[in-house]
């Protein structure tokens, strides 16, 4: 058994200071976030099929303006009625008060499929064809994400066995016990992971919805899995049958995407190659 565990790094939240102004580093990881969805939303609208099927760089500006509305706030409304329902029902105003944090990924989820629907009418496309284009170019900004967790020191793991070679104290939790950088295993699976599948699978011609379907099955299962390994929200701790909330939360999705695959089996191919 080693004598000396890793600890976390204490990092100082904010990563530049000008006057009275702080900026954070959790700040910095969504505008990379941002960024990459747009360089890689940039780089799938230039591939010949999505560009005959009038797809520009434009749309690409257009989508991360929705997306990023629809984030903000479904991932603000997400997290009150998915984690704190009785506070915020209570205080309603408390929502508005983003600066006090508190996301959740699977509001955030809904939020942009909202904002999506709308780009998809102001454009007359069909929907699935709108989230088929951007779901290779989303989990690598959840892997920012996940990193200003990890910077943070925040949603760190459950109590892991001190021999484990990467096992970490952190030292926010309260206690100096060892414990599994649940962050850290959520940028590799839902966040890099899920990325090389999806962008694999998206360089040719998919039927309609289907890389939307991998999309949630694969972040639904890559989620659960990470959820093992992470510290249950403490307000809320394990639910029924030993499950955290954000397993619970990535059932219907895995169901919702199996369905989807399902559907999809029957529909045309997206970009249609003669588009």
């Amino acid at each position: 058994m080693r004598t000396a565990m890793l600890t976390h790094p204490q990092f100082d939240p904010i990563a530049l200071q000008l006057g009275p102004v702080g900026i954070h580093w959790y700040g910095l990881t969504y505008l990379a976030a941002f960024g990459l969805f747009f360089w890689l939303g940039a780089r799938r609208a230039a591939r010949p099929a999505w560009a005959a099927a009038g797809w520009t760089r434009r749309d690409v500006e257009d989508l991360l303006f929705y997306g990023v509305i629809g984030v903000v706030v479904g991932g603000r409304i997400g997290y009150a009625l998915f984690y704190k329902p009785g506070q915020y029902l209570t205080n309603p105003l408390e929502i508005l008060m983003v600066w006090k944090g508190g996301m959740s990924f699977h509001g955030g989820l809904l939020g942009v499929l909202a904002a999506m629907a709308l780009f998809a009418r102001s454009r007359g496309r069909r929907f699935f064809e709108v989230t088929d284009f951007i779901a290779p170019a989303v989990p690598t900004g959840l892997a920012a994400g996940r990193v200003g967790n990890f910077i943070n020191g925040e949603l760190w793991g459950r109590a892991a066995d001190p021999s484990l070679p990467w096992a970490m104290v952190f030292p926010q939790s309260g206690t100096a016990l060892a414990r599994h950088p649940s962050q850290i295993y959520q940028i590799l699976l839902e966040g890099l992971l899920l990325f090389a599948l999806l962008w694999v699978f998206s360089r040719q011609p998919r039927r309609l919805g289907q890389v939307s379907a991998a999309f949630l099955v694969g972040y639904g299962v890559f989620r659960f899995i990470a959820e093992w390994f992470r510290e249950p929200d403490s307000f809320l701790g394990l639910l029924a049958l030993g499950m955290s909330m954000g397993q619970w939360l990535c059932v219907p999705m895995v169901l919702a995407g199996a369905a989807l695959w399902a559907w999809a089996a029957r529909q045309p191919v997206v970009p249609a190659p003669n588009r």
